[in-house]
C-alpha cells in the first residue's frame, strides 16, 4: 500500500496536543502492517526552533515546502485568532489546495484556512468559544457551530481539543472504511467515532454532554440487540427509568434523539459488516435490525450519500485484497 505523506504546520506558540495529535492517530498505523502507512512530517515558515504554548522548544526540520508534497495539509488550533495569519502561510495552504490536498484546520486552525480564502461558500466549524469572532471574520463561510467536524470537499475543519481526534479519524475512515479507523480507534484507546451523520462518507457528531455512564449499561445493551425491535420504552425498561425520564437523559447523554441514534448506530454496524463479511446485504439488514434492504439503503443514502453495494465495492476488505495492485495509487486525495 502506498504511502500517504501529511505536513502539520508548527508555530510559536502551537499546542503541543494538537501538534501531536495527527502523529498519534496516523502513526498509530506503523505497528500494523496490515494498514495504511503514512509519513507525518511537521513544518514550519522559518524552520528551526519553535517555543509551543506550554514552553516547550521544539526543532522543526522543513519550511513550507513540506507542506506541497503532502496529501493531507494540516494546521492545528492557531494561538491566537485575532491574529491573521501571514501571507507567505496562506499562498502555501491556497497552492496545496489547488494541487489537490486534503487541507484540515483543527480548532481555531479553522481561522488559517479562513485567511487563505478556503472556506469562501464552504461549511466549517471551530471551537465555540471563537464562534463569534469567526462569523465576523469569514461571513462568505457557512458556519456550523453545532458539530465536531464538518468536511466540504477537501477541505476540513474541527471543533476544540478532543474534536481533533475525532477528525483525524474521520480522515482514516473516509478512505480506508470505518473497519481501518476503528482498529486504530482501539489501538489508541478512544472511541471510534462520536455519533451522528451527515450525507457523505461522514460522521458530523453533535456534542455529548454528560458521558454515557449516566445510562449504565443500556446503550451498550442496545448495541448488542440491535437486530431485535428496540424502542423507548424498550430501553426504558433495561435503564429502569420512566419513559419521560429516559427520553430526557438520553437526549442529554447523546445529543440526538433515540431513533436517530439508532438509525445511526445500525448503519454503522452495517458498515463494519459490508467491509468485513460477504453477508448478502438482506442478511445484513436483518442483522442490523432493519429488517428489509429497502430500509437499509434509504438510511444508507440519507447518513452516507450512497448505497450498501457502492459501500461495499469500495471498502470490502477482500476486494481490496483481490484488487490490491490495481488500487495502490488510489487511495491518494
Amino acid at each position: 500500500m502506498s504511502m500517504l505523506r501529511v505536513a502539520v504546520l508548527a508555530f510559536d506558540g502551537v499546542s503541543l496536543f494538537h501538534l501531536s495529535v495527527p502523529g498519534m492517530v496516523f502513526g498509530a498505523a506503523k505497528d500494523a502492517p496490515d494498514l495504511p502507512h503514512y509519513e507525518v512530517r511537521y513544518c514550519a515558515a522559518k524552520p528551526g526552533q519553535i517555543r509551543s504554548e506550554q514552553g516547550v522548544m521544539i526543532e522543526v526540520s522543513d519550511g513550507l515546502e513540506a507542506m506541497a508534497r503532502a496529501d493531507i495539509v494540516i494546521v492545528p488550533a492557531w494561538s491566537d485568532p485575532s491574529l491573521h495569519a501571514p501571507a507567505e502561510l496562506t499562498a502555501a495552504l491556497r497552492r496545496c489546495h489547488a494541487q489537490g490536498a486534503l487541507v484540515v484546520g483543527l480548532c481555531l486552525g479553522a481561522f488559517v484556512l479562513g485567511d487563505a480564502g478556503l472556506l469562501d461558500g464552504r461549511e466549517a466549524t471551530t471551537h465555540w468559544v471563537a464562534r463569534d469572532l469567526f462569523a465576523r471574520r469569514f461571513p462568505s463561510s457557512h458556519f456550523r457551530p453545532d458539530v465536531l467536524y464538518v468536511a466540504d470537499d477537501n477541505i476540513v475543519t474541527s471543533a476544540g481539543t478532543v474534536a481533533a481526534i475525532d477528525c483525524c479519524l474521520h480522515l482514516l475512515r473516509q478512505r480506508h472504511g470505518a473497519d481501518v479507523a476503528n482498529r486504530l480507534a482501539r489501538l489508541l484507546v478512544t472511541p471510534p467515532h462520536r455519533q451522528g451523520g451527515q450525507a457523505q462518507y461522514i460522521e458530523q457528531p453533535v456534542p455529548q454532554l454528560p458521558s454515557e455512564s449516566r445510562l449504565p449499561g443500556v446503550l451498550e445493551w442496545a448495541r448488542e440487540h440491535l437486530a431485535e425491535p428496540l424502542s423507548l420504552d424498550t430501553l426504558a425498561d433495561v435503564a429502569s427509568m420512566s419513559r419521560r425520564t429516559f427520553t430526557r437523559r438520553f437526549r442529554e447523554t447523546t445529543g440526538t434523539t433515540f431513533i436517530r441514534w439508532l438509525n445511526a448506530e445500525r448503519v454503522a454496524r452495517a458498515q463494519q459488516l459490508l467491509e468485513t463479511t460477504d453477508m448478502p446485504i438482506d442478511c445484513i439488514a436483518s442483522e442490523v435490525g432493519f429488517g428489509t434492504s429497502l430500509s437499509l439503503r434509504q438510511q444508507f443514502a440519507a447518513q452516507l450519500g450512497t448505497t450498501p453495494s457502492d459501500y461495499r465495492r469500495t471498502f470490502c476488505k477482500e476486494l481490496r485484497t483481490k484488487g490490491a495492485e490495481s488500487i495502490k495509487g488510489s487511495l491518494g486525495f
